[in-house]
């Protein structure tokens, strides 16, 4: 009898840990179908901000570069959104007629080049000496540098055209030739500026640079200096090698804003054979005055074709550096 009575009890302990099982697969499988159900959600979430921020950035992008192929009677035809039916590189032959295409882009090119490559040896040396000496003065003048990057260049417009206007060295310049220099209508205010780290985004360059050295390890100067190196070499064979990702930061930032900038070409009077950003923005009214097309809506569709044919080298650079590029960004401290 003792037996008998025996196994139903732990039959109903078996039983009894087996529904506990139960129920605790149960609500494993639960918590982990909440699980993935949210991680669903939250990527479809993300999906729909990048393609809102992606429409955002390239619709308009994309909508130039498929107009610039519109014929007149697609421009006419409401049926034709974004694919021309009868598509035509006409535009773009006449634009590149009234930009003087090659020579324009060769000259803004060559400007742009020399332009980056002085930004970056000189911010490049700015940003060592802020994160590897000590000198007096040294936080007021990185907090200098910081206005450089907050301060809009409009609130400065007026205090650079007077100077460029009368420029003069510590009256060195009037006392030899009899008058200070008008360097208006020269790209020479662009050099200047650039040379002594005060031209466009150089504050942005510094704070870059400035963040990159102090992530090296400062035993790879330490070994040079035992070695027998100096500060100069020290700085252009091994911490500027060793900063390649930042330079090709700053060197596609510098390249692309100067071949972008209008605001310095306008202020300083620079002739628009030397800028084609400063070209592009007449060529409507060159094609109406010339070619006798009065129509807006066409003269828009040669705009277009300009825009795309000024855009084309900058995107060419980025596709060509794009892994440098981002590697760069990731590395310098601009990003998080």
């Amino acid at each position: 009898m003792d037996k008998q009575k025996t196994i139903p009890s732990i039959n109903r302990i078996k039983a009894g840990i087996q529904s506990m099982k139960d129920d605790t697969q149960f609500a494993n499988d639960r918590l982990r179908w909440a699980g993935n159900a949210k991680g669903f959600v939250l990527a479809i979430f993300r999906l729909a901000i990048i393609l809102g921020i992606c429409y955002v950035i390239l619709g308009p992008v994309i909508g130039i570069i498929s107009s610039s192929f519109f014929s007149d009677a697609d421009s006419y035809n409401p049926m034709v959104y974004l694919i021309p039916q009868e598509p035509t590189l006409a535009r773009y032959k006449l634009a590149s007629q009234y930009l003087i295409y090659w020579k324009t882009m060769g000259s803004s090119l060559l400007y742009s080049a020399t332009l980056m490559l002085l930004q970056v040896i000189m911010c490049s040396m700015v940003g060592y000496g802020f994160a590897r000496f000590n000198f007096p003065f040294k936080n007021v003048l990185f907090a200098c540098v910081v206005v450089m990057i907050v301060i809009p260049a409009n609130t400065v417009m007026l205090p650079l055209y007077t100077t460029f206007t009368r420029f003069d060295v510590f009256g060195i310049i009037k006392a030899v030739t009899g008058a200070p220099l008008n360097l208006m209508s020269t790209p020479a205010p662009m050099y200047i500026m650039t040379a002594f780290c005060c031209g466009l985004r150089s504050g942005l360059y510094i704070y870059i640079f400035n963040q990159f050295f102090r992530g090296l390890p400062k035993e790879i100067e330490e070994a040079a200096f035992v070695d027998g190196a100096g500060t100069l070499y020290t700085y252009f064979r091994i911490m500027l090698v060793n900063a390649l990702p930042s330079v090709v930061t700053v060197a596609i930032f510098s390249m692309v804003w100067q071949y972008n900038d209008t605001f310095y070409a306008n202020l300083f009077l620079i002739d628009e054979k030397i800028i084609i950003s400063k070209r592009i923005s007449t060529i409507t009214g060159s094609i109406s005055n010339v070619e006798k097309i009065m129509d807006p809506n066409i003269l828009e569709l040669y705009m277009d074709a300009g825009i795309v044919l000024v855009m084309l080298p900058i995107i060419i650079i980025y596709v060509a550096l794009q892994k440098q590029f981002i590697e760069g960004v990731e590395r310098s401290g601009i990003v998080g």
